[in-house]
């Protein structure tokens, strides 16, 4: 049978928007891929996810051994994912199609989503909430991302609007929405695609 022109308009709507989502994702990925890079040498190793684990745990307190120790061993367990995955070369590198391909197809199944990068947001959390609140501030949270090699000048205008409710704080719950929102919407004007201070929506 013939497809009318508005069926065709349809199915071109469809596969537009499909591109455009797998688009915003790849390009979040990709991102996540450079950050990941702490040696620059354009691949992911075993090395980068350990520099990473130690990034991030140096911002728990001393004596806080169970939150570094979640965080560090929740890194561990994403690079073990892409490991098992097939996704490391003889070298024991992760090439960056490789990375954005798992990530779509493994890490963000939402099992491993939640013991991995979930894990290692709420340690976070738990080890910066000194005060019990249960939220950060716009200097905690430029500190805090600063600390993990992102430029202020980003992180700021993303608090704006990672603060949903306009409290001038950012709560767990409104962190781990961002968290979510980065890893698994394919939505370009989400909040959350500012996670790492990068406004995807204007590209």
């Amino acid at each position: 049978m013939e497809r009318g022109p508005a069926q065709g308009h349809r199915t071109r709507e469809r596969t537009v928007g499909s591109m455009a989502a797998y688009d915003t994702l790849d390009r979040k990925f990709s991102i996540l891929f450079d950050w990941f890079d702490r040696t620059e040498d354009g691949w992911l190793t075993r090395e980068d996810f350990e520099q990473m684990a130690a990034m991030f745990t140096a911002l728990v307190r001393p004596g806080d051994t169970e939150n570094r120790t979640a965080m560090r061993d929740a890194f561990m367990r994403w690079w073990d994912v892409l490991r098992d995955a097939g996704g490391v070369d003889s070298e024991g590198r992760v090439a960056r199609r490789t990375f954005i391909d798992l990530m779509r197809s493994h890490v963000t199944d939402p099992k491993t989503f939640e013991h991995v990068v979930l894990a290692i947001v709420d340690a976070l959390m738990s080890a910066l909430d000194t005060d019990g609140s249960g939220e950060l501030t716009a200097d905690e949270y430029v500190r805090m991302y600063d600390a993990l090699g992102v430029d202020p000048a980003t992180s700021q205008p993303a608090f704006r609007r990672l603060d949903r409710d306009g409290s001038g704080a950012i709560s767990h719950a409104e962190f781990r929405t961002a968290i979510e929102e980065f890893y698994l919407s394919p939505d370009p004007e989400a909040p959350g695609n500012w996670l790492l201070g990068s406004p995807l929506a204007a590209g």
